[in-house]
């Protein structure tokens, strides 16, 4: 599998390229802030074709580039009807001025094929299998995804701005709530295998395993956290 991943715009947002291999047909994940030339640059590099993109919420900082992503490869964006709305009025999501002049160009609005995600479902996308779970608390629509392990490597986890190594997503925003963000970690993160690797909105790579071990917040969740842990650091995501 061929998962190239690069962090873009004035949030450093994390986008993926994921394909079975170099030359093949791919599936792009959050093409935030500036993402468009990374993309570009990415796909060409490997030499990948997109046949869709996928989004693990409505948040500015991971939608901005999908209308000239989409655009520019006659692809579809998927993404949860809850936060659908985001992409045509992304300050309504944030209940503040998001500042024009940092967000430099930017094409709001919808593509022109949008498709619902479903909690439960599978996207069978470029020969992959993703497992969509929702999981609310960071945004009402949030979702991540999933791929299957296999002989060869472990399950991969898309885990959006619901889980970062050594955090989890603020909750202080339009459609933000802390019990369902527990929720979503309890019922989401909890059952995977250690060996799950975990690949973020934000920060760097990380383990179901470590996180399991270490975050405060995933601790506290599965009920492990004794004294001494430590103050949980800060939540993350915009």
């Amino acid at each position: 599998m061929l998962i190239a991943g690069f962090p873009a715009g004035a949030w450093g947002t994390n986008c993926y390229l994921v394909a079975p291999a170099a030359g093949e047909e791919c599936v792009i994940i959050d093409p935030g802030h500036q993402a468009a030339q990374g993309v570009e640059d990415a796909l060409r590099k490997h030499r990948l074709k997109p046949v869709a993109v996928v989004l693990t919420h409505g948040h500015i900082d991971h939608v901005a580039s999908v209308v000239p992503v989409c655009g520019a490869h006659d692809v579809p964006a998927w993404i949860h009807p809850a936060d659908r709305y985001m992409m045509s009025d992304p300050e309504k999501a944030l209940g503040r001025s998001i500042g024009a002049q940092l967000l430099g160009e930017l094409t709001v609005g919808e593509p022109d094929d949008v498709k619902e995600l479903a909690d439960g479902s599978t996207l069978d996308l470029a020969g992959l299998q993703f497992t969509v779970a929702h999981a609310p608390g960071h945004t009402k629509g949030s979702v991540t995804f999933r791929l299957p392990e296999t002989t060869d490597i472990p399950s991969v986890f898309f885990s959006g701005d619901l889980l970062f190594a050594g955090s989890i997503g603020r909750t202080d925003l339009p459609g933000g709530d802390h019990a369902e963000i527990l929720e979503s970690l309890a019922r989401v993160c909890l059952p995977l295998d250690d060996s799950t690797v975990v690949l973020s909105g934000h920060g760097p790579q990380t383990s179901i395993g470590r996180e399991r071990a270490t975050n405060p917040y995933l601790r506290d969740v599965a009920g492990t956290r004794g004294p001494g842990a430590g103050t949980p650091a800060p939540r993350r995501g915009m």
